[in-house]
C-alpha cells in the first residue's frame, strides 16, 4: 500500500511496522499517504495508569469501532472522508508488544513521528494511550513553529503535578510539562485536581474552565474561547473530560463531564475561531462488555476531522 513505509530506520524497536493494519473508518474510506490531509496515529503505550488499566488497548478499540461509522455526516451534510483522505499510520511504541518501553523512547518516538507528519503537512490525529504521549505530541509542534501556540485541554484532571509515583513522565503530569515547555495551555471540564495543582492554578493564573461553571453558564463556550490568547491551538482530549455515561470506558471516571452536545458545541466553535494545529484523543480503555466507549471516541475523532476541513 502506498505510503505504509518505515518511518524512522533507526528508531526500529519503537515502531510497530505491521502491513495490513486496519484502517479507521474500514477499507472504503481508505486513502493513500500522499493524497490524505489527516493522519490517524495510533500510540498504544500504558506505563503510568492508576486506577483501571486498558488504555494501550483502546486505539485499536476505536478503529475498529469507527468501521461502524456512517461516512455521511448528518450536522455538515458532507462525507468527510471521501473529501478529505484519512491515512491511519502504523502504530508507535505499542506496549502489548514492548511492554519495557521506557518513557523516554516513547516520547522520542512520538515527537519524531510527528515531526515527520507536520513536515509533510498532515493534520494529525494522536490516539492513545495514556496521556503523558501527549507531551510528545506537544514537543514536535513547538519544535516546528516559531510562535507560541495555546494547548486547549478537555479533562476531568488537571494532570499538573510535577511528579507523580516517582514519574514525572506519568499521566498526571502532563500538563505541567507542557507549562514548562513556556505554552500556555486552556483546561476545559476540570472537575478534579490537588493540592498542589489548586496552587499552581493559582499562582500561574491559569485560566480554567471548571465543569460546573460549564454547568451553571449558558455563555460558557464563548467566555472559555475569549480566555485563548494566541491565533493557533494544539487541541488534547482525555475522554474522561466527557461524561462517564457517554464514555465509561477511562482509567480514572469522574462525575460530571461535558454532555455530547457540549463537547461539539464548543469543539466547532473552537475551530471556527482559532487555527487547530493537531490534535489528540487519549485514555480510552475499553469494555469488555461494551462498545458504546470506543465508538463514542470514534465519533469524536471523525468529527475533528470534519470541523477541520469542512465545517
Amino acid at each position: 500500500m502506498e505510503g505504509r513505509t518505515k518511518i524512522f530506520c533507526d528508531l526500529p524497536m519503537l515502531l510497530s511496522c505491521a502491513t495490513g493494519s486496519e484502517q479507521f473508518l474500514g477499507s472504503e474510506a481508505i486513502a493513500t499517504y500522499a493524497t490524505a490531509k489527516a493522519v490517524i496515529l495510533p500510540i498504544p503505550y500504558e506505563a503510568t495508569t492508576t486506577y483501571r488499566k486498558g488504555c494501550e488497548t483502546g486505539p485499536a478499540a476505536v478503529i475498529t469501532a469507527s468501521q461502524q461509522l456512517e461516512a455521511y455526516d448528518e450536522e455538515l451534510k458532507r462525507e468527510t472522508c471521501l473529501e478529505v483522505g484519512i491515512y491511519t499510520h502504523d502504530a508507535i511504541a505499542d506496549t502489548r508488544q514492548q511492554p519495557q518501553l521506557s518513557a523516554e523512547e516513547m516520547l522520542a518516538v512520538t515527537t519524531a513521528t510527528v515531526s515527520r507528519l507536520i513536515a509533510d503537512d498532515k493534520f494529525v490525529v494522536a490516539v492513545g494511550g495514556e496521556h503523558a504521549i501527549t507531551t510528545g505530541v506537544v514537543q514536535a509542534y513547538r519544535q516546528a513553529l516559531s510562535e507560541p501556540f495555546t494547548v486547549v485541554q478537555i479533562d476531568a484532571h488537571g494532570d499538573m503535578r510535577f511528579e507523580y509515583e516517582g514519574s514525572h513522565h506519568n499521566h498526571a503530569c502532563v500538563m505541567r510539562r507542557v507549562l514548562e515547555m513556556g505554552l500556555p495551555t486552556l483546561p476545559v471540564g476540570i472537575r478534579a485536581i490537588c493540592r498542589e495543582e489548586a496552587e499552581l492554578i493559582a499562582k500561574q493564573q491559569i485560566p480554567v474552565v471548571w465543569d460546573r461553571d460549564i454547568a451553571r453558564y449558558a455563555d460558557w463556550i464563548e467566555k472559555a474561547i475569549a480566555k485563548i490568547t494566541t491565533e493557533k491551538v494544539f487541541l488534547t482530549i482525555d475522554v474522561d473530560g466527557i461524561d462517564p455515561a457517554l464514555i465509561p470506558g477511562v482509567g480514572t471516571p469522574e462525575p460530571g463531564g461535558l454532555s455530547w452536545h457540549q463537547t461539539l458545541g464548543f469543539l466547532r466553535r473552537l475551530f471556527q475561531t482559532h487555527q487547530v494545529i493537531g490534535c489528540d484523543v487519549m485514555e480510552l480503555a475499553p469494555i469488555s462488555d461494551s462498545v458504546v466507549s470506543e465508538f463514542t471516541t470514534a465519533k469524536l475523532i471523525y468529527k475533528l476531522i470534519g470541523y477541520q476541513f469542512i465545517a
